[in-house]
């Protein structure tokens, strides 16, 4: 049963934290931060949802553990690569044209939207942590889709965290390791950790979890993911686009010959 109750207690939590971070971003004049917010959202649900139980079900130990793991994760990864640096070149770009008083459009525009779509994206968790039922096969395939996507965009990340730290490489395109497979294989590893949590969620019946994991989808190919990083990258860099006839976008495949 869905339990619209707790459903918008977690969405009064994210607007909450959406709020702090709005308010953090307009005494820095940088709204990068919601980048390392995106994953917290979903971490802050977890938590609402966990205290909100009498008594934790192995599957809501096994999924708040597993958002836990991947949200701080994520978050610490992208604190330390953003630190101190300029506001991103796409929040530059959504802040030039939304002038004047962006500092408070940016509310709406970037924080409020960013925990709307975390609160959909999240449904997964509210389907599989709330119910009491016994674990099946679909938990053990959610739980091993989720672990190899934690591990792929992992190893993406760090592959990539590598490649800039080379001054070397200035200008060059990473097309060896997991990009060697994939262009983006961060996403397609956040692709299975969701479609695993989803998994673990229909266990439970929860049906409505697919909605949650189709937006991430979408999200990370047609939105705010590969069709945005791609919309000119070939133009600003010319290796590129040899990259793209050579490389999958999105599910991992050998590099294709000339």
């Amino acid at each position: 049963m869905f339990n619209w109750s707790l459903y918008l207690t977690a969405l009064y939590a994210m607007l909450g934290f959406a709020v702090l971070g709005w308010l953090i971003s307009v005494v820095k004049k940088n709204v990068t931060i919601v980048d390392s917010m995106w994953s917290l959202f979903f971490l802050l649900t977890a938590c609402v949802y966990a205290t909100s139980l009498a008594t934790l079900s192995a599957r809501a130990m096994i999924v708040f553990l597993c958002i836990a793991i991947w949200a701080l994760r994520l978050c610490i990864y992208l604190s330390i690569r953003n630190w101190g640096g300029h506001e991103d070149h796409r929040y530059q770009a959504i802040r030039s044209n939304n002038q004047p008083h962006f500092w408070f459009k940016s509310l709406y525009i970037v924080f409020i939207l960013q925990a709307l779509l975390a609160w959909i994206v999240g449904l997964p968790i509210l389907g599989s942590m709330q119910a009491n039922t016994a674990l099946n096969f679909l938990d053990y395939l959610g739980i091993a889709l989720f672990s190899f996507g934690l591990v792929w965009e992992s190893l993406a990340d760090y592959q990539l965290k590598q490649f800039k730290a080379n001054p070397s490489n200035l200008g060059k395109v990473l097309n060896t390791g997991v990009w060697g497979l994939s262009r983006h294989p961060n996403y397609f590893g956040e692709c299975c950790v969701w479609w695993g949590l989803c998994l673990i969620a229909l266990a439970t019946g929860a049906w409505w979890s697919i909605f949650g994991a189709t937006l991430m989808t979408l999200l990370l190919l047609k939105i705010s993911g590969v069709a945005l990083l791609e919309k000119d990258i070939a133009e600003r860099r010319p290796a590129y686009a040899q990259y793209i006839k050579s490389t999958n976008a999105f599910i991992p495949w050998l590099p294709r010959k000339d």
